[in-house]
């Protein structure tokens, strides 16, 4: 019996069985116990201090599952099938190798034909739950995912008069009733009219810009994008050689005329820019969709936060306007939902959502088809139209807040803003660049993102920096952006103001 092994640290984040399960078998798949019984479940309730009756119950489990055996007046002992199959590794380590073929590990620097690494990036912070002030983008408040309706939906899906409809997956095509749920339920409100031979379901939008990219784009293919705007789609767009044309921006949205001569394909964010926040003008869609068939090149329309403008009536989708098959429409459910669940959908002709299925079943077949069922009931049963209602009335709440806070402790900073947007961007003093008050501000606990790569110019200004509020708490916004206040002071040449550093470090 081996008694060291068992040092678990039970914390309440789960069930005490899963938590010793997943320990036991993280420690027999590590091949530890060996041919060695393992404690009887008496020693291991005492060396945990829980009930001899749920060490039992994670024994027989594990039993259920191939991991053990019991035997008899002897306890529970790794299966030997499993034991042969551990030992596998150690027995092929075991043969010895000339230091020739040792040596001759290949150099995959010289492989690589493409290097994504090297892309700029917005440097995302993954520990960001651990600043007590995240303003940042493209993440919520974990207390606010409608988690009691979400698992309503997971329990019907998974019930046994139901999970044959999904369990075998779908093969290459999608959910009928995720499709027909988004169809009505979710593109009637942008005021867009598709049959199911016009939707695609994809892992979000990040996905829909990569494959209609690995599609469309060539080097005899020229983008045009938002400057500034979202980096990742001019590098998805960049690794397939298409040269990019950067496009000007003003309170409108995007330019039209001249700037837009040359272009295949035009890639806009009409409900709210990306990142400056303007929303294009109904004058402006009309013109844009007028040059397009004039010139003859495709819109690509990246419709996100258009379910969440709280404060105004959100305008018609492009797409909404489109007669002529101009207009490809990518939409998601992540900012009126929760990234994590990872759905998006492209609305476009039927001919190019064809090519872009198969172009999917290539990366990987289609999305789950349990997020794709469960996503489906969610919509149907009316928790996504109450949970769009409910984050309404939140989100307004912070943006008010927000503003309030922004004109009482940043005022030196020029700052865009529009009603129902999830950011605001905002442009430092002269003489502070974003990347020394993002390091500043991390030493206090507040997060903020540096506009810097989403600009396209090399000279492009370095004091924008952005501030999104879905993630953070109501009640700590006005205290975060007092703290940031004091710190662009702080920074300011002309000013003495003083901060004390946040006394737990970020790690």
């Amino acid at each position: 019996m081996v008694d060291f092994l068992i040092n678990i640290e039970l914390h309440n984040g789960s069930t005490y069985q899963q938590q010793i399960r997943e320990k036991l078998v993280e420690l027999i798949e590590s091949d530890t116990f060996g041919d060695k019984a393992l404690p009887s479940g008496r020693k291991m309730a005492q060396l945990l201090k829980v009930s001899r009756n749920t060490v039992v119950l994670v024994y027989e489990s594990l039993v259920d599952d191939g991991y053990l055996v019991a035997r008899k007046r002897s306890g529970f002992f790794v299966h030997p099938d499993l034991a042969m199959v551990q030992r596998l590794p150690s027995l092929v380590h075991s043969e010895s190798l000339n230091q020739s073929a040792i040596d001759s590990e290949p150099d995959w620097s010289t492989r690589l034909q493409k290097q994504p690494s090297q892309f700029s990036s917005l440097n995302k912070d993954e520990h960001w739950l651990k600043y007590p002030y995240p303003f940042i983008y493209g993440h919520i408040d974990v207390n606010e995912f409608p988690l009691y309706q979400w698992r309503e939906c997971s329990r019907i899906a998974e019930s046994k008069g139901k999970v044959h409809e999904w369990v075998e997956g779908f093969i290459g095509i999608d959910d009928p009733q995720l499709i027909s749920q988004i169809r009505q339920q979710i593109l009637s409100k942008r005021g867009i009219s598709a049959q199911d031979e016009e939707v695609l379901i994809t892992l979000g939008t990040q996905n829909s810009l990569f494959l209609l990219t690995s599609l469309l784009a060539a080097p005899s293919v020229t983008f045009g994008v938002e400057d500034p705007g979202y980096a990742n789609l001019r590098h998805v767009i960049s690794l397939c050689e298409s040269p990019i044309k950067p496009l000007e921006v003003d309170k409108m949205g995007v330019k039209v005329g001249e700037q837009l001569t040359g272009c295949d394909y035009v890639c806009v964010t009409p409900s709210h820019q990306y990142p400056t926040t303007v929303t294009m003008t109904i004058e402006r869609r009309k013109a844009l969709l007028e040059q397009a068939s004039r010139d003859d090149f495709i819109v690509i329309e990246d419709d996100y936060e258009s379910e969440v403008n709280f404060i105004e009536e959100p305008l018609p989708a492009l797409k909404s306007f489109d007669k002529n098959s101009r207009v490809i429409y990518v939409g998601s459910l992540s900012k009126s939902l929760t990234p994590g669940i990872r759905i998006g959908y492209l609305v476009a002709n039927k001919a190019l959502i064809k090519e872009l299925r198969t172009l999917r079943s290539l990366h990987y077949r289609h999305p789950p088809s349990n997020n794709q069922r469960i996503a489906a009931l969610f919509i149907s049963q009316g928790y996504y139209d109450s949970h769009v209602r409910r984050m309404r009335r939140t989100y307004e709440h912070k943006w008010l807040q927000m503003q309030e806070g922004i004109e009482r402790y940043l005022p030196g900073c020029e700052v865009h803003s529009t009603a129902g947007s999830f950011c605001f961007w905002i442009g430092l003093p002269k003489g502070i660049t974003s990347q020394a008050l993002r390091e500043e501000a991390a030493q206090h606990g507040i997060l903020i993102e540096s506009g810097d790569t989403l600009f396209m110019q090399e000279d492009a200004p370095k004091n924008y920096i952005r501030l999104g509020f879905s993630a953070i708490q109501s009640d700590k916004i006005l205290a975060g952006l007092a703290i940031l206040g004091g710190l662009i002071a702080q920074l300011d040449q002309s000013s003495s103001y003083y901060i004390e550093p946040f006394e737990q470090k970020v790690s």
